[in-house]
């Protein structure tokens, strides 16, 4: 087995372990900056509603308090707002969704799932539980999502939310007297959730990974190419050209110069070696044929 292929065998078992310890580090490192990433989207998201909320209650309904009792926009609720906000903002970023799930709610749409209504019962057991991140499973993939309680701590929110006699009658026509009422200041009546397929920060960390393992490679290829040529030019063809020189002397053949052997390397050292080696071997061939 000649030299050179001795050496790429070797650099090629090196990289080979090498890419692969890499590979295995960095999937796993962007497969979680990946879900950190849509996990701040989906907190970003989260911020946005309550925002939207507070908006609504502070600046929103103040103006429509003169408006006769028979007349009722759903755009003053702060749930309908933040959702309706959402919708928009879902143009962009289509993978992401919002629910305000509630246990009783007024409109039909934000009542809770199965699922989310457990969640709403964790955040109700558990007073300082403030926040839930985890995965589940549907029937279109794994989802990951994020969940915040919606807790009444504004007392102006129960003036639609204590009895239907209480609430709006302009609002209890359009929503019934069924739903949406008994809810108590400080009680946790739903959660907010906000929901983003496994798929989309798997594929993002896909992309990333591709990407780099990728240039990893083209660096490699490169630094092979690059090493190759150096060792053909500064060991094997040296080597081959004392080798050639060697067999030509060992058959009484002298004709050949003597080797540069400029430098301090260990090529230049052999070739050094080798001609002081073919200096004596002539002198001495001379001596016996004097």
């Amino acid at each position: 087995m000649k030299l050179r292929l001795k050496f790429n065998l070797v650099l090629i078992v090196v990289f080979a372990i090498g890419l692969a310890a890499a590979g295995a580090i960095s999937h796993r490192l962007l497969q979680e900056n990946a879900r950190d990433e849509v996990l701040k989207s989906a907190g970003l998201i989260m911020e946005s509603a309550l925002s939207v909320r507070k908006y609504t209650v502070d600046q929103i309904r103040p103006h429509l308090e003169r408006l006769p009792d028979d007349v009722f926009f759903p755009q003053t609720v702060p749930a309908y707002a933040a959702t309706e906000v959402f919708e928009e903002l879902r143009k962009k970023l289509a993978d992401y969704s919002y629910k305000e799930a509630t246990l009783n709610p007024t409109n039909p749409r934000d009542r809770a799932t199965d699922w989310e209504a457990d969640i709403v019962q964790r955040f109700r057991q558990g007073g300082d539980v403030q926040e839930i991140i985890s995965e589940r499973e549907t029937a279109t993939g794994r989802q990951l999502y994020i969940a915040r309680p919606i807790k009444i701590t504004n007392p102006a929110c129960l003036q639609c939310h204590t009895t239907a006699d209480m609430a709006p009658a302009a609002m209890v026509r359009i929503y019934g007297p069924a739903n949406g009422f008994g809810w108590k200041l400080n009680e946790v009546v739903g959660a907010q959730v906000v929901t983003v397929p496994m798929d989309v920060p798997r594929r993002n960390a896909d992309r990333a990974f591709t990407t780099f393992m990728a240039s990893l490679a083209g660096v490699f290829l490169v630094v092979f190419i690059v090493i190759n040529v150096m060792l053909s030019f500064l060991i094997v063809r040296p080597i081959r050209k004392l080798s050639e020189s060697a067999d030509k002397i060992s058959t009484g053949d002298f004709s050949e110069p003597e080797f540069a052997d400029k430098g301090k390397d260990e090529v230049a050292v052999l070739a050094a070696s080798f001609n002081r080696m073919r200096r004596s071997l002539a002198k001495a061939i001379q001596m016996i044929d004097e």
